[in-house]
């Protein structure tokens, strides 16, 4: 048996509008309590946090994702099968063909601001996303902080969101895609009538108490419940872009992100479709959100 690692583990806050890096922990081996509860506070401090230069094989991937919480089973294949065959839990995010067909999913295009699949009644809570192959350019992972894109609401807007309700389009997905089962509302306008959760536009996080803004993804009949325009949607969304409430990920091999769906969006940039990409990724089982 392998014995645990443990470490006064270094937290570095990134120079953005979220995000902290954790040095001096080698996670292909097994945590003790305090440093995987060092690494659990910096989460819920930060929101997001990187762990560079790792070297994990996908039972190594698992067994750190734990630490976040029960873990969801990866949506599977467009076949029905799982993504990697033997590891249920593990999605493969990737643009690469053998024999023609693909080994992951979202191919190499721009996947949208979004909350991971937030059109469900509990989204997932944590997301880690861990790089085996990476382009030359471009693939790099933008987060958004939910916290600051709601405390830095101006005060008419502030009032405005209080005790409303957000629907979570269900029919495409971040990449655009149009999930299959939900086709037949494809061209919908409305948000009364779209498929997918319904969920408070601001919500209180479960473990930090905090205030967060939860829009999910701006795609489809997603709006908010009772507005006859979208003025009050694309003012929320006008107001995510704030270069001060984000930070951009440059990916290298080795690394695993890590980000709390609750309190934050994320986007990835499109890159060259001749470039490979290739990562792996868990997500741990959320709750239904809160109302503020």
């Amino acid at each position: 048996m392998q014995a645990a690692t443990s470490a006064i583990v270094g937290v570095h806050p990134i120079d953005a509008g979220l995000g902290a890096e954790i040095r001096g922990v080698d996670l292909s081996k097994p945590l003790d309590r305090r440093t995987g509860a060092a690494i659990l506070d910096a989460w819920h401090r930060h929101s997001a946090l990187i762990i560079r230069n790792q070297s994990l094989t996908d039972p190594q991937l698992i067994a750190f994702s734990r630490l976040f919480g029960e873990l969801e089973m990866a949506p599977p294949n467009k076949s029905g099968s799982h993504w990697i065959e033997g590891y249920p839990e593990l999605a493969c995010i990737s643009n690469i063909t053998v024999n023609g067909e693909p080994v992951g999913s979202l191919g190499n295009g721009e996947a949208i601001w979004h909350t991971d699949m937030s059109f469900m009644a509990e989204p997932p809570a944590a997301s880690l996303l861990y790089s085996l192959e990476i382009p030359r350019r471009g693939g790099a992972t933008h987060l958004a902080n939910m916290y600051k894109a709601y405390e830095t609401l101006p005060g008419d807007l502030k009032r405005r969101v209080e005790n409303r309700v957000a629907v979570h389009d269900a029919t495409y997905t971040s990449a655009g895609e149009v999930r299959k089962k939900f086709a037949a509302f494809v061209g919908t306008t409305d948000p009364e009538r779209a498929p997918g959760a319904r969920h408070p536009l601001v919500r209180v996080h479960p473990a930090t108490g905090r205030k967060a803004l939860y829009l999910g993804r701006r795609s489809g009949a997603s709006g908010i419940l009772g507005e006859t325009d979208s003025q009050l949607w694309d003012a929320l969304w006008a107001h995510c872009g704030n270069p001060a409430l984000t930070w951009a990920h440059e990916w290298a091999v080795g690394d695993l992100l890590i980000w709390d769906n609750r309190c934050t969006m994320h986007y990835r940039e499109a890159f060259d479709d001749a470039e490979r990409r290739m990562m792996h990724r868990t997500q741990t089982k959320g709750d239904a959100p809160v109302a503020a």
